[in-house]
């Protein structure tokens, strides 16, 4: 205990210091009582390999403590190892064998630690004690600062029997953890390996002391002996830690199988195991006599060295059932691996078993196969499996499936699903069996009298008595089988149409005495059959109307922008176009082009592309194009025309949208003044060089009601080029705009001999893959 800021001559630093020192004193007390222990247990030992006597054994403890250069309690953990060859030695011969320098202090204290922690539990009195025992001696030269020993009950519950290092108000929260609740100690109960967290603040489980050690490592390791797990051995560190070495770990397991040894003496009754384990059995056995199941009870087979190697059928109750028809006493008092050796393979039934007994936590399974050799013959079943473990002993129970009945099962869930029904009618004695799924489809109670073959015309829709005449005369005269389908008129007033099949069943003398047939409603098949045959109806009419709606369009099309048109005539100019329609006739788009001398002696020379297809694009295309053609006789320039023919577009047309470029050409000045409303930039070819113009703001027509467009002027030369297209020329899905017109370019820059020669070779070399039509207007300067 330290108390800062007070002087060491003051009363209070006096007081500190003599507290410490009987702190000290009370520590050294303790060690030399647990050291004094493990010096008895060498002595005693060295007694019984000597033949001597105590005072002789004490000097030869001595005389080989001193040559072996060691101290008397290390030389006697040494001594106690040796005798002893136990999982501490095994565990403490590992640890040495692994360090750098066995003869170091730091590794020589991991078999004192041990021991001393060992003799420490053993002496404890309740599993608290424990606790602190192994935090002092073993747990805190690792690092560790709390530790917490948590049994484990028969339901999957934890109960907090120990801890040491947490404060005491934790303790009392953590006292019991429920079953199947999520905590650090938990996963070490269900994980074969326990569970090891570098550190806690990122695992989100909860657990005893996470406030204190929220960033600390932690280590959950299953406590179990024989075979069984009766706990968890949870150890924290203060802060996160990488994975502990396998020697470390290997301490830590064994520090765990002390504690279970520990938990499993603290749950036996003073007078013993024996009284304890018998009635569990007894009562278990009482338990399994009364499921209606075949069961077995199962206790721990164990080796002489404590460790489970099988378990004992100690019973089978009276509705036993072996896979192999085996009887009930060839399989009692067996070992489980010796009547069914194949457990432990692919059904993995023995793993099973042994993870309930150790863990508690119960297992079922549906549909589980088990197999069993007869004479070195694999004889298999299939069952639903149950496992759970009540005490010492474990009840397994299996329900084998009986083939017959699951078949039956399968076809009463197909008749359900199919909506069928069987029968069967004795034509002598008069006798008529119906299933239930039968009385269902005819809508009448089970405990109604079924309707005999010969009466069903009276049940069926009058328009049907002629095909059931037929049917019935197939079957009871001709003796063949037949089919017919009718509409059946039900007690609800509900109509079904049904479809019954019959087959005539002949005796030895070949007489009819049985016929045996099926219903089935096809009502939702006659229903669908009638919705394909309108709907295959409506598609028709509607494929025939949109064949008409495209050739109308096409035809409209046609007569606006023929495919091949004669050639403008303009002094100075050489003008020519191309129209190309789409591919697929569906596809008639609203592309238009247009080029006409207006009476200034001006070319009005425009390009444009209307969304959509069909009649309405091709529609609203003529709209846009005489309107154009219309504005253009007031002289306005090609901007004003823009924004004009944007109005008609968004008031006058049911607004659609729309791109455009326009041009007015001045054959005297030879200039070309254009502006464009959403549209590619014409592009300009100029002897060997071709280039896109550079484009001018202006907004797509029609998408709002009032629009500016910019518009500028290009001087152009003899034997200059000028090219208007709509996108149907370059546009491709998997390629850019900027991408598409890079190529047009480049295929522009090589001019064959006439513009209509260059036109058509544009035409040839498109890399469009989108099907639409396409439009090209061409100058060229004479």
């Amino acid at each position: 205990m330290v108390v800062p800021d007070v002087p060491a001559s003051s009363p209070v630093g006096r007081l500190a210091a003599t507290v410490e020192r009987l702190r000290e004193e009370v520590r050294a007390a303790q060690a030399e009582a647990e050291g004094r222990a493990l010096l008895e247990l060498a002595k005693g030992i060295l007694v019984e390999r000597l033949g001597c006597g105590p005072a002789q054994a004490a000097r030869q403890l001595a005389e080989l403590t001193a040559q072996a250069q060691m101290t008397p309690l290390e030389f006697a953990v040494d001594v106690i190892n040796q005798a002893a060859r136990d999982r501490v030695a095994e565990i403490t011969e590992a640890f040495l064998s692994a360090a750098a320098d066995p003869s170091g202090p730091a590794e020589e204290s991991a078999a004192v630690r041990l021991r001393a922690a060992e003799s420490g539990v053993l002496a404890a009195d309740d599993t608290q004690a424990m606790a602190d025992s192994l935090l002092e001696h073993a747990l805190r030269p690792l690092g560790a600062v709390a530790v917490a020993i948590w049994a484990a009950g028969p339901d999957g519950s934890l109960t907090l029997a120990g801890s040491a290092g947490f404060p005491p108000g934790e303790a009392a929260r953590w006292r019991y953890v429920p079953p199947d609740v999520a905590t650090v100690a938990r996963r070490g109960l269900t994980e074969p390996e326990g569970q090891w967290l570098s550190s806690l603040s990122g695992s989100g489980l909860p657990t005893i002391g996470r406030r204190e050690y929220a960033d600390g490592a932690r280590i959950a390791v299953p406590a179990g002996t024989g075979g069984r797990i009766h706990g968890v051995l949870e150890i924290a560190w203060p802060k996160p830690e990488e994975p502990l070495p396998r020697p470390v770990v290997r301490q830590v397991e064994a520090l765990a199988e002390l504690c279970a040894h520990t938990l499993e003496t603290s749950a036996l009754p003073a007078t013993g195991p024996e009284p304890r384990l018998l009635p569990d059995v007894v009562e278990l056995m009482d338990l399994a006599d009364g499921l209606h199941d075949p069961a077995l009870v199962l206790v721990p087979h164990l080796d002489d060295s404590g460790q489970l190697v099988d378990f004992r059928i100690q019973h089978v109750n009276n509705r036993f059932l072996d896979p192999a028809g085996r009887p009930r006493a060839v399989v009692g008092g067996a070992l489980l691996l010796e009547a069914y050796p194949l457990a432990a393979g692919v059904s993995e039934l023995f793993q099973r078993v042994e993870r309930v007994y150790a863990t508690g936590e119960p297992f079922r399974a549906h549909r589980m196969r088990l197999t069993a050799l007869v004479d070195q013959v694999p004889l298999s079943a299939v069952a639903d499996i149950s496992i759970s473990r009540h005490g010492t002993a474990v009840l397994l129970i299996w329900r084998i499936e009986d083939e017959a009945a699951r078949l039956a099962s399968l076809l009463q869930h197909a008749q359900r699903l199919g909506r069928i029904g069987g029968f069967e009618e004795n034509l002598l004695t008069g006798e008529i069996t119906w299933n239930g799924q039968l009385f269902s489809l005819y809508g009448r109670p089970a405990t109604s009298t079924p309707v005999a073959l010969q009466d069903l015309p009276a049940h069926a829709h009058p328009d049907d008595a002629v095909t059931l005449r037929r049917f019935l005369r197939t079957v009871l005269h001709h003796r063949r089988p037949a089919s017919a389908a009718f509409r059946l008129l039900r007690p609800d007033g509900v109509t079904r149409h049904m479809r019954v099949v019959a087959e005539p069943v002949l005796d030895t003398a070949g007489q009819l005495f049985v016929v045996r047939g099926a219903y089935q409603d096809i009502s939702a098949q006659h229903w669908t059959e009638v919705a394909l045959a309108a709907t295959r109806d409506q598609l028709a009419h509607t494929e025939q109307q949109a064949v008409e709606r495209n050739r109308l369009a096409l035809q409209l099309q046609h007569a606006i922008m023929p495919p091949a048109q004669a050639p403008l005539r303009v002094p100075g100019l050489h003008v020519a176009v191309r129209y190309r329609p789409a591919e697929t006739e569906n596809l008639v788009g609203g592309d238009w082009y247009d080029a006409v001398v207006l009476p200034s002696g001006m070319v009005l020379l425009c390009v444009g592309d209307v969304a959509g297809h069909g009649i309405e694009a091709a529609t609203s295309m003529v709209v846009l194009r005489n309107a154009l053609r219309g504005l253009a006789v007031t002289g306005a320039g090609p901007a004003q025309l823009l924004s004009w023919l944007n109005i008609v577009a968004h008031h006058l047309t049911g607004a659609v949208t729309a791109t455009a470029v326009c041009g007015l050409y001045d054959g005297e000045r030879r200039t070309l003044r254009w502006a464009r409303a959403g549209h590619l930039p014409p592009v300009l070819v100029r002897e060997s060089e071709a280039t896109a113009l550079p484009p001018v703001k202006g907004l797509l027509l029609g998408a709002v009601p009032e629009a500016g467009y910019e518009e500028t002027e290009v001087q152009l030369a003899a034997g200059d080029t000028l090219l208007m297209y709509t996108d149907g020329l370059i546009e491709r899905r998997d390629r850019s705009v900027e991408e598409s017109l890079s190529h047009l370019v480049d295929t522009a820059r090589t001019a064959p001999g006439t513009l209509d020669q260059q036109l058509d070779r544009l035409l040839t070399y498109s890399r469009s893959d989108t099907d639409d039509d396409t439009c090209i207007v061409g100058i060229r300067v004479d």
